[in-house]
């Protein structure tokens, strides 16, 4: 372990050893960005780095309020029209003028059946470009919730993006690269000087970012990002004073470092859910020893596994009770969060037994788990936790935990029978859940759950304009699918970051953080 710590230590003294001069944040997390294509991964590591380079119409503050970005406003005209006016004197980091032309590219772009982004944009119909700064958004019914969803829509330079030939995005579950994976041109506060994926990202100021010229505060001249898996390893270098901030310090040294002079603690709840998702679409599972049908397609099954999990107890022991266990895959700040809904099944091996019984499964059946080892807050340990808690149901279950650049095509290409998943709702709202995980066709339902009635629910929910409505139509999907345990929910993160208490650096809910707003004071 030594050797490595020391590895790290060098590098890093490397990187910041020549701009001492500038304000540099050097910082790290377990996991790197999968790519820098903007369409390429709707991913949370991989876009807290691209929202440092491109930027999207409409942003979220650190209070998670919509607020202007590359559009200065927007109002519905009619039902299914939303004007957009965009700001002028935006340029790219290449010099090339951001406009209306650039807009509609992204939109188009973002609908290709590759972009990650595509649930995000399906509404739209049509881009209508009025002059060079504004454009008609036309929509196929009305849209409430069209800014919420633009929020994480970055823009492209049209124009750059046909000169290197990355027109389309990236298919990533395809295994491509493409020239935007590890170069980029955005209008944002920062320009990508280094990728050099799984080992450093380097950004530099962009002196030419529309918001200097706004007097938007932005002290932070360099970013020099350096993924570090091993908890150890990552904990040290910020106690050595050569990282500034950690996003995801591991629980067992939450004590150790708030009692370090020089440290601070910053902890929120997270609007993330992690959740279990059961293959429920195919006839037979490829991973288990039950030939001839699925068991994950009877509900009894699926209620089995809920209630052979002891949540209460992965929270206590493993999540050292920095998690919330919850009812839903939605946490409380979401629209259509209830706390009737939230109340979990009761932890009851023997029900879990009766019910195997009752569906046909007395003598239990095998089945693989995937799960991630660098994603979410002791991943792997929760997934051990569980194999052990349905060993004592009668269920064996393999575990396959893999690095997430691994474990997510699985998910994408739905080659999976169990898996872990966390899920984190950008738009705040319900619609994001329904869009890809819940209606038949979401990109991210592995699970292949499908329900004909809520299905012909959601377009209605999408189109709804009166909020009062809405919410009572999403109540009634919600109790659909949680009748249907459509996924195994466990439990809501509690976000924590650790950093040097010279940095200022406002925590977000979302775990997104945007450099432009930290501070470094002297």
């Amino acid at each position: 372990m030594r050797p490595l710590i020391l590895g790290i230590l060098a590098i890093l003294a490397v990187l910041a050893g020549p701009v001492q001069a500038e304000n540099v944040l050097r910082w790290s997390m377990h996991g790197d960005a999968l790519t820098f294509d903007p369409m390429g991964q709707n991913e949370g590591p991989t876009f807290i780095q691209n929202q440092q380079v491109y930027e999207t119409l409409v942003t979220l503050t650190p209070e998670m309020q919509l607020e202007p970005a590359l559009a200065v406003s927007w109002e519905v005209v009619e039902p299914t029209r939303w004007v957009f006016h965009l700001r002028e004197g935006v340029t790219f980091q290449d010099g090339r003028p951001f406009t209306a032309e650039d807009v509609a590219f992204s939109i188009t772009r973002a609908q290709h059946p590759f972009s990650n982004y595509l649930q995000l944009v399906s509404e739209i119909e049509e881009v209508q470009i009025i002059d060079d700064h504004t454009l008609n958004f036309i929509t196929y019914a009305p849209a409430p919730l069209l800014p919420q969803k633009l929020f994480s829509i970055f823009m492209m330079s049209k124009s750059w993006s046909e000169e290197h030939g990355v027109v389309t995005p990236q298919n990533f579950s395809g295994g491509e690269e493409n020239y935007a994976v590890r170069n980029a041109n955005g209008t944002g506060p920062f320009m990508l000087e280094l990728r050099e994926p799984d080992i450093r990202t380097i950004m530099v100021r962009n002196p030419n970012w529309w918001g200097n010229e706004a007097g938007i505060p932005n002290d932070i001249d360099r970013i020099v990002f350096t993924p570090i898996e091993n908890d150890a390893t990552r904990v040290a270098a910020l106690l050595s004073g050569e990282l500034d901030l950690i996003l995801d310090p591991p629980l067992q040294d939450l004590a150790r470092l708030e009692r370090t002079p020089g440290l601070v603690l910053a902890q929120v709840p997270q609007i993330r859910t992690i959740f279990f998702g059961l293959n429920q679409r195919d006839d037979e599972l490829a991973s288990s020893n039950i030939r001839g049908r699925n068991p994950f397609q009877d509900v009894r099954v699926r209620r089995a596994i809920y209630q052979a999990i002891n949540e209460d107890a992965i929270r206590d022991r493993i999540m050292r009770g920095r998690a919330a266990p919850g009812g839903m895959i939605i946490s409380p700040g979401i629209n259509g969060y209830e706390e009737g809904f939230d109340e979990r099944l009761p932890f009851d091996q023997d029900a879990a037994r009766d019910l195997l019984a009752d569906a046909g499964y007395a003598d239990g059946f095998s089945v693989s788990l995937d799960c991630p080892n660098n994603r979410y807050v002791n991943d792997e340990e929760i997934c051990q936790a569980a194999v052990g808690m349905l060993a004592q149901i009668g269920i064996t279950v393999n575990l396959d935990a893999q690095p997430k650049s691994l474990h997510f095509p699985k998910i994408e290409n739905q080659v999976t029978d169990f898996y872990m998943l966390g899920w984190t709702p950008n738009t705040l709202d319900s619609g994001s859940v329904f869009d890809y995980l819940i209606g038949t066709d979401g990109s991210w339902n592995a699970a292949g759950y499908s329900n004909a009635v809520v299905d012909e629910m959601l377009p209605r929910i999408s189109a709804e304009i009166d909020p009062d409505v809405r919410r009572a139509m999403i109540h009634d999907a919600w109790q659909i699918i949680l009748d249907d345990v459509a996924y195994v929910p466990l439990h809501n993160q509690v976000l924590t970051w650790a950093m040097r208490d010279s940095l200022d650096m406002p925590i977000t809910p979302n775990n997104l953080p945007q450099f432009r707003w930290a501070r470094i004071e002297e």
